[in-house]
């Protein structure tokens, strides 16, 4: 009899855990499930790649392009669609420059050739894994606090009286107006002579206050004062100039390259006015003179990147509260959300505290239809995995391909649809072969290419992310086979530069 009970224990225990297991199965499936079903089909999901950290400084060619390299691949698998690579830090130049040295953050000493062009093989590299390249630039930083030595050809030691020195840091004076023709013809230069997809400025505007010190700019403000009674007044209007002047000369050299920025998270806190966001902290339009809303507005810029970098709950600046104010107030530009992925994972869900706050985030992102994606704040957390980060990107919220979305003010025509699409039988098995679109103009050419497959009696819908099989800049794909019975509708469309899509192509395969 003791037996029998013991097995019937045994017996017993054994059905518990595999109900057990059962049910943690359908839970953790219907968690991806309501992940991949939210996913939408197109949304800009970037990550910073930066170099003032140093994690490039004295690293041979090889060995940097093959940690780049690395970080693009694992950045690929969690669905990232657009790279933003910091390529001038401080009037130096991560890329071949007649105007400004080398960076010392590729060598250790600024103006030394490393023998290669970091900015052209990232526009390759990029390109080829089907990632935007948005060249990051700081404008008005012309030294930083660890650059012990400026090489001959810096543009200090050629214009010494055209900067200031504020906090231990060397600046372009904003008020100048050579300095804004300078940055100028640095950013076209730039756009010019590289195939990038965007110019990219981030926080650093007028420098972040440091208690105690004004910004050396009384001379200044005698000078080309313009009027102004009010110095903050004017201090935002030189960067209102600028930006203006930079998202022209963008147009007029590339018209498909965009212009964006990623300013500080907070605009104005509703102490300062009361449109302001429910917040106490720094501000964009007081303390950095940086006057977004306005830059957004009058379409100076054509994408915006809050750096919201705080967790939801913050007492000072709560990521909800952000989100949202940001959501509302910001959306006559493509609005995306600068995520922290660090303060991210160490902050649990207010909800759920066993879990941290990336489920939350991207549910509050994906419910606000003027949100249109986010960017990691920085790559190689991502890469990294803290909390399954990574993983919980590529597995759940990127599961599927995203196209990024379009910008209709910059160009709403789409290419024509792709010609001649037929599988073919190779020695590698079938692979499907289509031809590019004719295009009069380069605004029109097809860049990149959409598959999208569906089965057989299945009603194409183009909307559906899931049935996304590859974007790619080939004008094939190698076809998955199955069974040599099943038929699949495989429906092909085309990419301009700026991500319109073309009317689709469609084939029948046995497969």
């Amino acid at each position: 009899m003791a037996f029998l009970s013991i097995f019937a224990t045994i017996i017993r225990n054994t059905i518990v855990m595999k109900i057990k297991s059962i049910f943690l199965s359908f839970v953790l499936l219907l968690v991806t499930t309501t992940g991949m079903a939210q996913s939408p089909k197109r949304e800009f999901r970037g990550a910073w790649i930066q170099c003032v950290n140093g994690q490039f400084q004295g690293l041979s060619k090889e060995t940097m392009q093959k940690t780049l390299a690395s970080q693009l691949d694992a950045l690929q698998q969690a669905g990232i669609n657009a790279i933003i690579f910091q390529i001038r830090a401080e009037a130096d130049a991560l890329y071949h420059s007649s105007y400004e040295p080398w960076s010392r953050f590729l060598t250790g000493v600024q103006g030394k050739n490393p023998g290669w062009d970091p900015l052209q093989w990232m526009i390759d590299e990029c390109h080829q894994r089907n990632m935007e390249l948005h060249a990051w630039i700081n404008p008005y930083r012309a030294k930083t606090k660890g650059t012990a030595v400026l090489s001959p050809i810096h543009p200090y030691n050629k214009y010494p009286k055209q900067f200031v020195t504020y906090a231990g840091q060397l600046y372009f004076d904003p008020a100048l107006p050579e300095n804004r023709k300078y940055i100028c013809k640095i950013v076209r230069d730039i756009v010019n002579r590289y195939d990038i997809d965007a110019i990219h400025m981030d926080d650093y505007f007028y420098p972040y206050p440091n208690p105690g010190e004004d910004f050396p700019d009384n001379a200044s403000f005698a000078q080309y004062g313009r009027g102004y009674a009010n110095k903050a007044d004017w201090r935002r209007d030189n960067v209102n100039i600028l930006i203006k002047e930079i998202h022209e000369t963008v147009r007029e050299c590339k018209p498909w390259v965009k212009f964006g920025v990623s300013p500080f998270g907070i605009y104005r806190n509703q102490k300062s006015d009361p449109n302001g966001s429910a917040t106490n902290g720094l501000q964009n339009y007081d303390d950095l003179y940086a006057d977004v809303l306005m830059w957004v507005n009058n379409g100076w810029v054509d994408y915006n990147i809050p750096q919201v970098y705080w967790e939801i709950g913050h007492k000072a600046a709560d990521y909800d509260t952000l989100v949202r104010w940001w959501a509302k107030h910001a959306s006559e530009r493509p609005l995306f959300i600068g995520q922290d992925v660090l303060r991210t994972v160490k902050n649990a869900d207010l909800k759920n505290p066993s879990v941290h706050q990336l489920d939350a985030k991207m549910k509050l992102q994906r419910s606000l239809p003027t949100v249109q994606g986010s960017c990691q704040w920085y790559a190689a957390a991502v890469v990294d995995n803290p909390g399954n980060y990574h993983t919980m990107l590529q597995k759940n919220y990127h599961r599927f391909p995203a196209l990024i979305p379009t910008s209709p003010f910059m160009d709403d025509k789409a290419p024509a649809k792709v010609k001649k699409l037929k599988p073919v039988w190779t020695a590698d098995g079938y692979i499907l072969f289509w031809t590019a679109p004719k295009a009069k103009k380069e605004m029109d050419k097809a860049i990149q290419y959409v598959v999208y497959r569906f089965a057989q009696g299945e009603k194409v819908n183009l909307e559906d992310a899931s049935k996304i099989v590859t974007i790619t800049r080939n004008t094939y794909y190698p076809l998955p086979y199955d069974d040599g019975k099943t038929k699949y509708q495989y429906v092909v469309t085309a990419l301009d530069r700026l991500h319109n899509e073309s009317k689709a192509a469609k084939k029948k395969v046995k497969l």
